[in-house]
Parts: structure tokens; C-alpha cells; sequence
């Protein structure tokens, strides 16, 4: 029999590793919770209970079959060796799993474990991501050419073993807030389907220019995200749908197909550059914690300032963009990417704090947290990679161009809703200063200035440009161009898109 452990792909459909271990014998289908992942402080309720919601939904799917999820609570290794004396499996199938370290950690002991005790444990590759990748060039065909197979399909008939399930603990058993969501996300593999079909049929066809502002962003992107993180739908799956709907365009008017076109194309590259974020944390596991570029460390670690940082997390740092987004974000668990920069970059450069606490902090916020993108897309606004333009985004000329009118300003900031039209995104210049709301809790332009001073103080180091391409070699986007050490970084793989879905 076989043991096939479930992780980030909480799906039947184009599942590698299920398919192959069901069509070699009888299999154990089960899913760890780990209390000490949910111990770890970028986990939160947000995440758990949607989590649930998936595991249901994949329950469902396995009892269609006549058999049902085995979920086990504790430590990986231990359950494991537990199953391994009573089933005798030699087998043990899962995804290669690219999250924080550790899950990273974890699997290092599974693997000892496994090796000790003569499992082989089978792990396929997940999202185009490629384990002990020794060079960039052509990482961006190979994503192409992977994305292009056909999708892998549900077992025709399973052999079930059976095995007792533990209850899923309650939120509070581990440790977690159990948060009442504005608008909150369901879990599972149908809502999933239901996004994607809605995504590209009604809502996604001005989501090319709909992207930023946290307006239109909430119905124009996909929200397929925490779907995409926890695994209820593939990304090849969501890439050929795509793909589908934008060969179909040719039946439509030429009025609509301009905006669909450019849309969908927009969405088919981001996922793209999903698997290339990822990419950069399983080769480069410490980017959670380190700067990619080191001539930035000890740039910031001195300087945090807690009184900063509980205003940012509170959305009451004084400028209204800012807080609308955090406070919206704490609400409701999802941001479009635009105002997540905004915020790193604000906390980053403003407030000047180092970004690991920061993105800490909103990892937590994040239902579709994605250790991969998220620890690489806050260093790129914290400016610490090295190869990516410094880029600090003005949270009034945000403000201005992404809620003109202030309706999301006034919905989220309830302190400013009487506030006149012209100082919404100053209200600190109003002749009638808002009751409740604090001042700016710095100047922006000053702070700014600032902060542009002392990273290109860094970036100005003969060092720094060594270091660069270091990095730019390992991780860089080239689409298939060959790299040498000698790469001129160019502008074109700076990748300053919006990595929205």
C-alpha cells in the first residue's frame, strides 16, 4: 500500500502524486495538522479556517470514491513511523512543498526518517518550480513547456485502506483566533472552479486596468489566490483555462475582445511570475529571513521604531491610503498587490523599519499567504535585492490616483468620512482638522528623501554591483536567454509589474 500525503494540493484533479500511488496499489490518503506549524508567528485563524473548508471539500471528493481523508494531529515523523508499524508502507507520495522554513525543516526529518527506515518517498514536481535548479537560464521555457502538458487526471478507481481519523482541532486548541472575516474566502475546490469560470467570463475583462485600485481590484482580479496556495486548483489548470478563453476571444465583437485580450494576457503572465517568486525561496530558503543583497544588512536593524510599527499595524500612521488599506486588509484578509508595495514600501521606507517584522505582520493578515512570493516581493519594496529599481511609492499620489474621490478612504477610515473632497488624502491641511485621526506620524517627502539617500548611499558601493549580479544570476527572470557572470542587469528583468490574481 501506499501513503500518500497531502500538503498544498488539496485537489484530485491534476494531482501527480495521487494518480501514480493509485494506480500502483490500495493507498492511505492523509493530511498532517502540525500544532507546531500553527505555532509559528506567519500563521494565523485567517488561514486555519479556510484550511478546514478545503479539507472538507477534498474529504467529499475522496468519500465519492468510497473512501474518506485521513487526518492525523501531531508531528510528521512521529505519525509517520506510527502508520509505517501498522500498514508496513514503503512508499510515501507528496508534492515537493516550497513554503517557510519550517515545513522546510520538517521535511529534512521526514527524509532522514524515510531513508532510516526504507520508504521511498516519492515527491513530484508542483507550479513549475524545479528542486535543486542549477541555473536560470531557460527556467522560463521549461515553466512554458510544463504549464503546456496535459493536466493529469482523477484516478478512474481507488483502493482505499483503512485508518482512524483524528477530529480537526478547534482553532483555539491551536492557539489561533478565530476571525469573522468581512467577505471572507471559501475554501475548496468548487468555490475555486466557480472563481476561475466568473473570472474569465464576467468579472475579469477590465482587470488589466482595474488591477490597482483597491476600488475595482476586490471584483476584477481573479481572488483565486488562497485557492492557488493551498493547492484546491492547479496553476496549470488555471494557465490552460486561460489559454482556452483567450483562443475563444475570435467568436466575440472587436469592442470586447481588445480589453479581454489584454487582460487575460496580463493574468497569464502573472502566473507565470507566481512560479518564479517561488522559485527564488527554494533555491534561496534564507531570502525569509536575510537580505538577498548583503551590503544592505545593518542598513535598518537599528533603527526600529515600535512606536511606528503598532501605528502602521493599526492603520494610524496619519495618512489616509495607508490606513485604509491595512484596516481593510486586517477585515477582510486580501489586498490587491498594488497597496500590499504600498505598504511594504511605507513601512520600509517612510517609517524606516527593517521588513522582516513587517512582513511577518501581513503574512498573518494574508489568507493566501505564499512564503515564496511574499518574502521576495517585500525585499523587492523594501529595495534589499539588489537588482530591482528602487522604487518608494508617495502614499498621497497613491491615494490620488487609485480612489480620486476618497470612497474607499471614507469607508475604511470612518474618522474621515465629513472630511471635504480636497484633503481627503491630506487631511492634515484641512482648515477643519478631523476629530480621532492622528497627525502624520512623519513627513512624507522628508522621510523619503531620506531613505532614497541612504539605499542608493548602499547601492553606490563597488561591492553592491558584484554582489548584484550574484543575485541577479540565481535569480533573475531571463526567458531563456543564456546568463554569464558578466550579465548586464537590464531593465526589462526588473519585473515592476503588479503580481496580481
Amino acid at each position: 500500500m501506499n501513503i500518500v500525503w497531502f500538503k498544498r494540493d488539496l485537489r484530485l484533479e491534476d494531482n501527480e502524486s495521487f494518480l501514480e500511488a493509485s494506480r500502483s496499489g490500495p493507498v492511505l490518503p492523509i493530511y498532517i495538522i502540525e500544532r507546531q506549524l500553527w505555532l509559528q508567528p506567519d500563521l494565523t485563524g485567517r488561514q486555519y479556517n479556510f484550511l478546514k473548508q478545503c479539507l472538507d471539500d477534498l474529504d467529499q471528493s475522496l468519500r465519492n470514491y468510497g473512501g474518506k481523508l485521513i487526518v492525523k494531529v501531531g508531528d510528521a515523523v512521529q505519525i509517520l513511523a506510527e502508520l509505517k508499524e501498522k500498514h508496513s508502507f514503503d512508499k510515501l507520495y507528496s508534492h515537493q512543498e516550497t513554503w517557510n522554513r519550517w515545513t522546510f525543516l520538517r521535511d529534512v526529518e521526514v527524509r532522514v526518517w524515510a531513508k532510516k527506515n526504507n520508504v521511498h518517498w516519492i515527491e513530484k514536481t508542483q507550479h513549475g518550480v524545479i528542486r535543486a535548479l542549477s541555473s536560470r537560464n531557460g527556467w522560463s521555457a521549461n515553466w512554458y513547456s510544463s504549464m503546456n502538458k496535459p493536466a493529469f487526471q482523477k484516478p478512474t478507481r481507488i483502493m482505499f485502506v483503512n485508518e482512524h481519523t483524528d477530529p480537526i482541532p478547534a482553532n483555539c486548541e491551536l492557539k489561533l483566533d478565530d476571525d469573522e472575516l468581512y467577505r471572507a474566502p471559501r475554501g475548496g475546490r468548487e468555490e475555486a472552479k466557480k472563481l476561475l469560470d466568473s473570472f474569465l467570463n464576467s468579472r475579469g475583462e477590465k482587470y488589466r486596468s482595474e488591477m490597482s485600485s483597491p476600488l475595482t481590484a476586490i471584483d476584477s482580479c481573479s481572488r483565486l489566490s488562497p485557492h492557488i496556495a493551498f493547492g484546491t486548483i492547479s496553476v496549470k489548470e488555471i494557465y490552460q483555462a486561460t489559454t482556452d478563453r483567450l483562443q475563444n476571444l475570435r467568436h466575440i465583437s472587436t469592442d470586447l475582445k481588445k480589453d479581454w485580450s489584454q487582460s487575460l494576457k496580463s493574468f497569464s503572465s502573472r502566473l507565470r511570475w507566481h512560479c518564479h517568486f517561488i522559485q527564488k525561496l527554494e533555491s534561496e530558503p534564507e531570502i525569509e529571513f536575510r537580505n538577498m543583497n548583503s551590503c544592505y544588512n545593518g542598513l535598518r536593524e537599528d533603527y526600529f521604531n515600535p512606536t511606528y510599527f503598532e501605528a502602521w499595524k493599526s492603520g494610524h500612521t496619519g495618512y489616509p491610503m495607508i490606513d485604509a488599506c491595512m484596516r481593510f486588509l486586517t477585515a477582510t484578509g486580501w489586498l490587491n498587490f498594488r497597496m500590499r508595495a504600498l505598504l511594504i514600501s511605507f513601512s520600509s521606507q517612510h517609517l524606516w523599519l527593517h521588513w522582516r517584522e513587517p512582513s511577518v505582520h501581513l503574512a498573518g493578515l494574508f489568507t493566501d499567504y505564499e512564503p515564496g512570493i511574499h518574502y521576495s516581493q517585500t525585499q523587492m519594496q523594501s529595495g534589499t535585492t539588489g537588482i530591482n529599481t528602487i522604487r518608494i511609492y508617495n502614499p498621497i499620489k497613491q491615494g490620488l490616483d487609485q480612489d480620486p474621490t476618497g470612497t474607499f478612504v471614507r469607508q475604511w477610515v470612518p474618522e474621515l468620512k465629513d472630511i471635504d473632497h480636497d484633503f481627503i488624502h491630506t487631511p492634515w491641511l484641512s482648515p477643519n482638522k478631523p476629530k480621532g485621526y492622528p497627525a502624520p506620524i512623519v513627513d512624507e517627502k522628508t522621510s523619503r528623501q531620506a531613505a532614497s539617500k541612504m539605499l542608493y548611499a548602499v547601492k553606490g558601493k563597488p561591492e553592491h554591483k558584484e554582489i548584484a549580479r550574484e543575485v541577479y544570476v540565481k535569480h533573475g527572470s531571463r526567458k531563456g536567454k543564456q546568463t554569464t557572470g558578466r550579465t548586464r542587469i537590464s531593465p526589462k528583468n526588473r519585473l515592476q509589474g503588479e503580481l496580481n490574481f
